[in-house]
């Protein structure tokens, strides 16, 4: 008989205390208020528990108990993070600001030749030289001389301040300030802008591309980047890792050496179709005395016209090339009528002559400039601080 009554005893015993334990557990993790793990659910009013998982790059899983005890997961996607292009103004004053610490003869060389006491026909020859050394071109050295000449002649005055002011003054009439260096922008009959970037191989065309994109969207415009650079590795995916720092897509083939032309046609048709503001599009370098691919090229620039016209075709070139770029800015512009140029480099070993010698060869403007690789080191092209920049 007892061995019955203890074998019940036992029997009620086991069935009880797990469910004791249990009940207790549960009801510590909905009261407990005492300090607290950094993993442990944080107390909230109602006796409800809520955990939340620690951040980290990509999805957040958010963690709650509802009333019937089950947990619920809840997945919140993770906003990418965009990076904010600097204001054209910024940059425009820290350009000014490298370019007169850069290695240009063009000013510092004849501020110091044009402040001597006297000036003979020796100086004049140095001076003469100076300007052919800084690229800036034999029509454009023999009108500055006939200006300085004249002006020195007449007035006679030597101060370094009022030397300063004639060279700005002649400086500036050469480099243009009454060009039109404004990018067209702006949305026009229902269609986006689109501007062609084209160039010789290794000038950076996608990098600048980028660059360009950078400065529209601080400007506040919607961007998209057309990939129709086909043939060289990567030149996609290089562009598109442009674009997705700041929020701007890009419309690439899945195939490599994919024809260029339609590449081209279906971002401006994307353009077109998302009612963007401005579709840029890069191209392949091509050297300028290879017939078929500058032929290729005008076709690219066919084939978009039939989705919305070329608002802008802009030239990127190298500035330390020198007097070696006016041969590919001129053929370049017979094949898609340039408006633009895109000078990169300017710094360093540029001269600061290239700039007129350009825009005198191709009869447009100047509307870019880069001094350096930071992603913000392209500007607007500011004449009036170009020249006090170089006689800095």
């Amino acid at each position: 008989m007892y061995l019955i009554i203890a074998a019940v005893v036992v029997v009620v015993l086991a069935i009880a205390i797990p469910l004791f334990v249990s009940s207790s557990r549960k009801r510590s993790k909905i009261t407990y208020d005492g300090p607290r793990d950094a993993n442990d659910p944080a107390p909230v009013p109602g006796g409800a528990a809520q955990e939340t998982q620690a951040e980290r790059p990509g999805d957040v899983a958010v963690l709650e108990a509802d009333p019937s005890g089950v947990e619920v997961v809840e997945t919140v996607p993770a906003e990418p993070s965009l990076e904010r292009p600097e204001p054209v103004q910024g940059r425009l004053a820290r350009l000014r600001a490298r370019l007169s610490k850069s290695n240009n003869v063009l000013g510092k060389g004849l501020l110091a030749l044009l402040s001597r006491e006297r000036i003979d026909e020796d100086v004049w020859d140095e001076i003469e030289e100076t300007l052919l050394t800084a690229d800036l071109g034999t029509d454009a050295t023999d009108d500055l001389m006939l200006q300085l000449r004249a002006r020195v002649k007449v007035e006679g005055s030597r101060t370094p301040e009022r030397v300063r002011e004639i060279l700005g003054e002649e400086l500036l009439a050469l480099v243009g300030p009454d060009m039109d260096r404004s990018l067209a922008t702006e949305r026009e009959d229902g269609k986006p802008s689109v501007i062609l970037v084209v160039g010789v191989n290794g000038v950076g065309k996608t990098t600048t591309i980028g660059k360009v994109a950078r400065v529209l969207v601080a400007e506040d415009k919607d961007v998209l980047l057309g990939a129709a650079d086909t043939f060289r590795a990567a030149a996609a995916e290089q562009l598109a890792t442009w674009g997705s720092r700041v929020g701007v897509p890009t419309v690439k083939s899945d195939q490599d050496g994919a024809d260029p032309a339609s590449v081209a046609f279906d971002a401006v048709k994307a353009g077109v179709d998302q009612e963007v503001d401005v579709v840029l599009v890069d191209t392949a370098g091509r050297l300028q005395n290879k017939t078929n691919l500058m032929d290729e090229l005008g076709k690219i620039k066919r084939v978009i016209e039939k989705q919305a016209p070329v608002r802008e075709a802009l030239l990127v070139l190298d500035a330390t090339t020198g007097q070696n770029g006016l041969s590919q800015a001129k053929v370049f512009s017979e094949v898609v009528n340039i408006t633009g140029i895109v000078l990169t480099k300017l710094d360093g070993t540029a001269k600061g002559g290239i700039v007129v010698a350009m825009q005198r060869q191709l009869g447009v403007p100047v509307k870019l400039i880069g001094l350096g690789e930071g992603p913000d080191d392209l500007a607007p092209f500011d004449p009036q601080a170009f020249v006090d920049a170089l006689l800095d």
